[in-house]
């Protein structure tokens, strides 16, 4: 009998999003459920964002800069380009309410492994 080969397509990079900016970012993780508030030993409350769960996985890029020039003590020659929005990757069941912000990047800056 012969065996079969099976070739595993690579996973496709994404999705990937880019909000306005990090408030609106935040205002959509906490929408979508992804925000907890944490309390710490003394009682202080801060929120934090569940990140990674079996379900989903979320990668906050933020701002994204290309360019520039700095020089050997690391003082800014030619200021970088910053690129518009706050950009997210993500796996998992995409929430309805972030397919507006969905962006399919020529070159993205970082995908998941």
């Amino acid at each position: 009998m012969e065996e079969e080969l099976l070739i595993e397509t690579p996973p496709t990079p994404g999705p990937f999003f880019r909000f306005a900016d990090e408030n609106a970012w935040l205002t959509a993780a906490r929408a979508a459920g992804f925000m907890t508030t944490v309390t710490d030993e003394e009682g202080n409350e801060t929120e934090q964002l569940k990140a990674y769960t079996h379900n989903y996985a979320i990668d906050v890029i933020g701002s994204i800069t290309v360019g520039g020039e700095w020089d050997e003590e690391g003082n800014v020659i030619t200021e970088p380009t910053v690129l518009d929005g706050w950009h997210v990757n993500y796996r998992g069941e995409v929430p309805d309410e972030w397919l507006q912000y969905a962006v399919s990047p020529e070159q993205p800056v970082r995908v998941w492994a």
